[in-house]
């Protein structure tokens, strides 16, 4: 067996998660050769520093790329884009690897698929054909337009593929990755949670008892509503009168006016049940959720994950729009007493998990897809056909 060299883009927390369990499985599977590249997010402190995780979890980062431009608005995005697009085209330059890898939807993950297409680097896309409700959806389907190979999280995801013209046998349902890491989270004990929440100053949370987590990014369509939003979201949530721990947003425009929202809110909400955290590694994250009453925000994890995880979840604007969903979230708009009623109504239900985005063994099948693709086709428009080449994970 010929081995493969496989270079994969990192760019954010959520990224890794994303395709850890593959990683895994690339690394001990005999014909690929696995390294990581890492940028943007990835190597920032305010949100986690997820490169120094993936080295701690025994992959080989192959080069690392200060591509991220700080900042609230577009143009940072754009131009965050842009340095990742040079940053990886010089690295891809230097290895030359048989394939790339890039994952979901950010603006960073469009740089990495613009450098390979243009180095001539065949590139396999993650969780292409899925819809959202704010520029992701389109940063998402432009990358699709730039890959050779899909690896799906569904079979909607599949057939949405296929319409946009792309063929067939370019396209292999997997389920999703993080539904890896949420099967393995659901077991595990709280001790380790409980020991990390401490050393991140939560440790008065009680986990045994019921509490809420929030987890509410900037939707990059109204990112001037973000100070507002957040303001909304904190107030609905202090009127459970719950204990409820607050992640930091990621880095999308309207990130800025989201961390003042929260910091706002509680110097002048002193006596609210409140924690701050800005990060944690992904299996206690999705543990975490697995414990928790309620998640309130607009992160694709309550739609993924939570979904398998049966975790109830206020879904808030726009932001996760057209996403399949389980009957887990409750969807809702930016008004207090809309977003409080249906956080008192989620605290008193329980759900069944849901496999609509896999059933938590899609690493391994991903990384013997990858290890045994053939050098792809030159890439046309499919019109048409019937999904013979589909792959469904077991």
């Amino acid at each position: 067996m010929t081995v493969k060299k496989v270079l994969v883009a990192i760019t954010a927390r959520p990224s890794y998660s994303r395709i850890r369990t593959a990683l895994q499985a690339l690394q001990d599977h005999a014909g690929a050769e696995v390294q990581c590249l890492c940028s943007g997010a990835a190597l920032s402190d305010r949100h986690g520093r997820v490169v120094e995780r993936i080295r701690e979890d025994g992959f080989f980062v192959a080069d690392e790329g200060d591509t991220l431009v700080a900042g609230n608005e577009p143009v940072q995005m754009a131009e965050t884009a842009a340095r990742t697009i040079q940053f990886t085209a010089r690295h891809l330059e230097l290895w030359r690897p048989d394939w790339m890898v890039t994952i979901a939807d950010r603006y960073e993950t469009l740089g990495t698929a613009v450098a390979a297409s243009y180095m001539g680097v065949p590139l396999i896309h993650v969780q292409g054909g899925e819809i959202t409700g704010n520029i992701d959806e389109r940063v998402r389907h432009a990358v699709t337009k730039l890959s050779d190979i899909h690896l799906v999280a569904n079979a909607q995801a599949a057939k949405r593929l296929m319409n946009m013209g792309e063929h067939p046998d370019t396209i292999y349902v997997t389920g999703c990755p993080s539904i890896d890491l949420a099967r393995e989270a659901a077991s595990m004990s709280l001790d380790a949670l409980r020991e990390i929440l401490a050393e991140q100053g939560c440790g008065g949370l009680d986990l045994d008892k019921d509490f809420l987590v929030v987890l509410q990014h900037a939707d990059t369509t109204e990112h001037d509503a973000s100070y507002r939003q957040m303001q909304v979201t904190l107030s609905a949530v202090a009127q459970s009168g719950l204990p409820f721990l607050v992640f930091n947003p990621n880095s999308d425009a309207g990130s800025e006016a989201t961390a003042l929202a929260i910091q706002d809110f509680f110097q002048n909400h002193p006596d609210v049940p409140y924690f701050l955290i800005n990060n944690l590694e992904g299996k206690l994250f999705l543990r975490l959720l697995r414990q928790t009453r309620c998640l309130v925000g607009n992160s694709s994890v309550g739609i993924r994950e939570c979904a398998y995880l049966g975790t109830p979840v206020v879904n808030l604007g726009g932001r996760q729009h057209g996403r399949e969903r389980g009957n887990n979230v409750r969807d809702c708009g930016w008004e207090v007493g809309a977003v409080s009623k249906a956080i008192a109504h989620q605290i008193s239900q329980s759900y069944a998990g849901s496999q609509i985005y896999g059933s938590g063994y899609s690493g391994e099948l991903m990384a013997d897809i990858i290890a045994n693709l053939a050098p792809p086709r030159t890439k046309r428009f499919f019109e048409g056909g019937h999904p013979l080449g589909l792959i469904d994970a077991p």
